[in-house]
Order: structure tokens, then C-alpha cells, then sequence
């Protein structure tokens, strides 16, 4: 099910944005502040009971651990439709924001405040427990970071090849969360820093190979397990027991598919196969800017001959992941292959001249972040 196959027709968005109080951005905000501003639109973890109604174009809003709030659209059958969708439902979080004096972040990692987690649920307190053996990467990924993440139609599987190449130049193209705590922490993209530092056996890309669902599935067994459901207690998963040692016997009982199914969503690569193709590696960007990132990577899986071309010109930095988080476009070949894909896909967009526009301006805004 998470390799569906069939003529790539619809692409959403998931955005992720720190929110900020508009008279002093470096301190922390209130649940019941955030509740105020979301109303009958706050997520159950915020506000039990809630309603948690969509936005008026169809977007849920969801909360992240450190309070990040996230809008997931519904999937559009053409660019020009998610640009209005998406834009218009924004524009309603912001207005209901600005209510209460708060603000969207517009960078991938919280630029003012240390992690500081607002959101206590079973699920979340398992993984600030599993995370906390290795580092503190994860706690900085609860509660600092914001993706933006581009979901398009699984289509061919060259899609699924041509997406991970990608990868390394769009990050740098993208990157611009330098700035996190008030430090400057000399990666271009701290918050893909972040990603890459927290735990390896869920973060890491999937290995390339002549089947994506085999080593899909590979790649889910030898994942350790994040929590383990209960309906009482605490959800903690023993350290070090992967998936496969569960259906080992590692537990004492069998998993179900149900349990297989909550496994697969603590798993965070840069790119989840989900019945749709989820691009995870993204920083979050500021205003409008979301668009041109999404609009970049879907004229470059648009079709065959554009994959193609669009791998030849990755093949120089494939794989160069914590380069590009660490350099960005100050790397001479990242920067060649990020122009070039960039400048590709302007070729292939079909817009109007305005949404053109926008997508020139915000593929080209955040280059200076690497240098």
C-alpha cells in the first residue's frame, strides 16, 4: 500500500511553521493563548473535545510537541488550485494569530528559543524517552523544527529515484535555518542537522535499489521501535528492539498489522512511501514562499524525459545529504546542480505569469543563507 502505483495527477502540501509572540518573538507561548487563536480548529492534543474543524479550504491543523502548528491540505489536481487552497487557508491562520498577538515562524528551526515541549501525550512522551538515550537531537526535533513537506502521487518508480536525488540540491537551494536559539550554528539548514543527528535507523534515506518497496519493508524491520502502544501505562519501547526482534518475540506477543502500520508513521526518511510519495527534507519557508517549492519538485517529476535530465544532473552530489545541510549553496557543486535543476524546472512550468513570478522570487530568496 505505501507504493501505489498510477499516472502521478494530484500534489498537496504539509506546512510546518514555530509560532512566535508578535511583540517579543524569543519568548514562549501558552497552550491556552494558542487554543484562543484556533478556537473550534485546535487539534485534541491542544484542546480535549475539540472539534478540530478544518480550515475553510479543507486543511486539518495539527500541533507539533514544541507547540509548531501545522496545516496538511487536501491534495490538488493542479498547482494553480493548491496556490489558491492553501494560500487562502494560510491566510486565515495568520489573521487568527495576529488576533492574539502571535505569528508564523519562516524558518526551518526555531531562530530565538531553546526546545521547550507544550504538548504531553503517551506518544510523544515515549519518544522524548527514546530520543533521550542518544542525544538531544530529538528533543530539538519535537520542539524546534518546521518542514515543509511536498506529497505527490507515487507515479513510476523513477519517481522514487529521481525524488532522493533531489534531495542534496534542494536542501541547499532551500536552506535557511542557520540561525536556532539565537546562535548561529554554521549549517546552512540546522534544522536538517537535526534530522540527521537524531537516530539514524528512521532518519536515514532509504537504500536505493532495483525494488523501493523491498527495501522499504528492510528498512521498517531494522527500525527500532519508538513506542509501543498500551492502553495502560506508558508507551516506552524497550531500547534496541527493532521491529523484526518484535516479531521475534522480543515482546513476549506478536505485533499486529495495526501495530505495523503505527511503526511505519515513527519513521521520519527523507522521503516516506505512504500510497503517496511524502518529500520530508524541506525547510519551512516564509509567506508565500512554500509554493515555489512545491512547484520546482513537482515540473521535476512532472514525466519521464524531465526525470531523466533531472538525474543526470543530480548524479554529481547524489548521496551528499549533510553536505548540503552543512554548505548549502557555498558548495560549488551543490550550488551547480541546485541552479540547474531549478532553472530546469522553470522551463517546464505551465503558469500563470503572477505564480511564475512567485516561484522565481522564492526559488531564488535563500540562497545567501550558505554562504
Amino acid at each position: 500500500m505505501c507504493f501505489k502505483t498510477g499516472p502521478p495527477e494530484t500534489v498537496g502540501v504539509e506546512l510546518e511553521y514555530t509560532v512566535h509572540a508578535s511583540a517579543d518573538p524569543t519568548t514562549y507561548i501558552d497552550a491556552d493563548r494558542l487554543c484562543q487563536a484556533l478556537g473550534d480548529h485546535a487539534p485534541p492534543t491542544l484542546r480535549a473535545g475539540s472539534a478540530n474543524l478544518p480550515m475553510r479550504h479543507g486543511s486539518a491543523v495539527t500541533l507539533e510537541p514544541g507547540g509548531q502548528v501545522e496545516l496538511s491540505t487536501v491534495p490538488q489536481r493542479s498547482l494553480t488550485d493548491l496556490h489558491e487552497a492553501v494560500g487562502a487557508d494560510l491566510a486565515e491562520l495568520t489573521e487568527r494569530l495576529a488576533r492574539v498577538g502571535l505569528e508564523l515562524g519562516g524558518t526551518g528551526i526555531d531562530p530565538h528559543r531553546p526546545p521547550r515541549r507544550m504538548l504531553s501525550t503517551p506518544r510523544y512522551d515515549a519518544m522524548a524517552t527514546a530520543f533521550a538515550r542518544r542525544n538531544d537531537a530529538g528533543r530539538t526535533m519535537m520542539c524546534s523544527t518546521a518542514g515543509l513537506q511536498v506529497c505527490l502521487d507515487a507515479g513510476p518508480p523513477s519517481r522514487w529515484a529521481a525524488v532522493h536525488d533531489l534531495g542534496p540540491p534542494l536542501i541547499a537551494l532551500f536552506a535557511n535555518s542557520r540561525q536556532h536559539a539565537g546562535h548561529d550554528t554554521g549549517w546552512a539548514s540546522a534544522r536538517m542537522r537535526t534530522w540527521l543527528a537524531m537516530d539514524p535507523s528512521r532518519t536515514r534515506h532509504v537504500p536505493p535499489g532495483d525494488d523501493p518497496a523491498l527495501e522499504w519493508a528492510r528498512y521498517a524491520l531494522d527500525a527500532q521501535l519508538l513506542c509501543v502502544r498500551r492502553g495502560e501505562g506508558p508507551w516506552t519501547a524497550p531500547a534496541g528492539v527493532t521491529f523484526a526482534d518484535w516479531i521475534g518475540g522480543a515482546l513476549g506477543y506478536q505485533p499486529s498489522y495495526a501495530d505495523l502500520d503505527y511503526h511505519l508513521s515513527t519513521l521520519f526518511p527523507p522521503v516516506r512511501p505512504r500510497g503517496y510519495l511524502e518529500v520530508r527534507y524541506l525547510d519551512t519557508l516564509r509567506g508565500p514562499d512554500w509554493f515555489a517549492a512545491a512547484a520546482v519538485l513537482t515540473a521535476l517529476l512532472a514525466d519521464e524525459p524531465t526525470i531523466d535530465r533531472v538525474r543526470e544532473l543530480c548524479a554529481p552530489v547524489a548521496g551528499q545529504w549533510a553536505l548540503a545541510a552543512r554548505l548549502g549553496m557555498a558548495d560549488p557543486g551543490l550550488a551547480k546542480a541546485a541552479t540547474a535543476v531549478r532553472d530546469l524546472a522553470l522551463e517546464r512550468l505551465d503558469l500563470p505569469a503572477a505564480l511564475l513570478q512567485d516561484v522565481i522570487e522564492g526559488s531564488s530568496r535563500h540562497e545567501w543563507f550558505g554562504a
